[in-house]
């Protein structure tokens, strides 16, 4: 089983109009809503390519209802945690004459001590039974900075291997930590490192404590300074579209390959693949398999020289 931690879940709302334009009425062509944050996306993504797949995090009032109904069907199992205060929405609107797409993100509720004690309970319980976990996504409210640092801890404890996902000063407290994985995106790199330099701030955030950093470039995929060197993934070709949810599908590649015990190479491959699948799926945050499976073997990976 995998477990995925989503602190700040959400409640996604995908908008398409013929044309975004400021200050102006739109006629909504399309909307699609689904349960959301970044370890949900994860856990659906694990669970599409045939993994156990465990959610847990926070989840209240009457969104979070609407949340674990839409989320109760399918693959994923259901361990929130309730929450006295109710779960945020996210908006994305898309642009369907350019591909562009506009996020709106609510904050979250504010989560108490109790509320995060019985769900560091919940993660003890589960890590029991995990062969890993993702930690991802942004805190809510009320939850202290080293939260994830503290359930890298706990997983460290259980003897089971750690990705983090998140940004900011829980991303500086969490490497600290020593989390088997991080996979910050070149801004959240740039921030924790204070370089652009991928190759430097990539080694320089590996030093800080992570076993391995995998970096998200974007459109020019992905670089990993890993154990076994470091690496470098591209898709086929830049590909346009939907981006929302691009990085969480590369977290589950990431994660599948880890349990899968796969080489450094095949793990970004997949993580590429998928990512790309995603932005090119017209549903936001989802992947159709027939076009991750015509992506995989064209994604190239190449061995980096150490003082590039």
């Amino acid at each position: 089983m995998i477990l995925t931690v989503t602190l700040n879940t959400a409640l996604d709302l995908t908008y398409r109009v013929p044309a975004l334009v400021p200050h102006t009425s739109h006629r909504v062509t399309q909307v699609i809503e689904r349960p959301g944050g970044k370890g949900l996306n994860v856990a659906r993504v694990l669970a599409a390519l045939g993994h156990e797949t465990v959610a847990t995090g926070f989840a209240g009032g009457s969104t979070g209802e609407i949340l674990r109904a839409q989320l109760a069907p399918g693959a994923v199992v259901d361990a929130l945690v309730p929450t006295a205060g109710t779960t945020r929405r996210t908006v994305a609107i898309v642009d369907s004459t350019t591909g562009d797409t506009t996020q709106l993100n609510e904050r979250g509720p504010v989560i108490t001590p109790a509320e995060w004690s019985a769900l560091t309970d919940r993660c003890t319980e589960l890590l029991a039974d995990a062969e890993a976990v993702a930690l991802c996504g942004s805190l809510p409210p009320g939850i202290h900075v080293g939260a994830y640092a503290e359930l890298i801890r706990l997983a460290r404890s259980a003897g089971v291997p750690v990705l983090l996902d998140t940004s900011g000063e829980p991303l500086r407290r969490g490497i600290a930590a020593r989390p088997d994985i991080v996979k910050p995106n070149a801004d959240e790199l740039a921030q924790l490192t204070g370089s652009r330099e991928p190759h430097r701030a990539t080694r320089d955030a590996r030093r800080r404590g992570a076993h391995a950093v995998v970096s998200s470039l974007g459109p020019d995929g992905i670089l990993a300074a890993t154990p076994d060197g470091l690496w470098r993934a591209t898709p086929p070709a830049a590909v346009k579209g939907n981006p929302t949810g691009a990085g969480d599908s590369a977290v589950a590649g990431l994660l599948s390959g880890l349990v899968e015990k796969l080489p450094w190479p095949d793990r970004l491959t997949r993580a590429v693949a998928l990512s790309a699948a995603t932005v090119l799926s017209p549903v936001a945050g989802e992947f159709e398999r027939p076009t991750y499976e015509e992506l995989l073997p064209r994604v190239t990976v190449t061995e980096q020289a150490e003082a590039a």
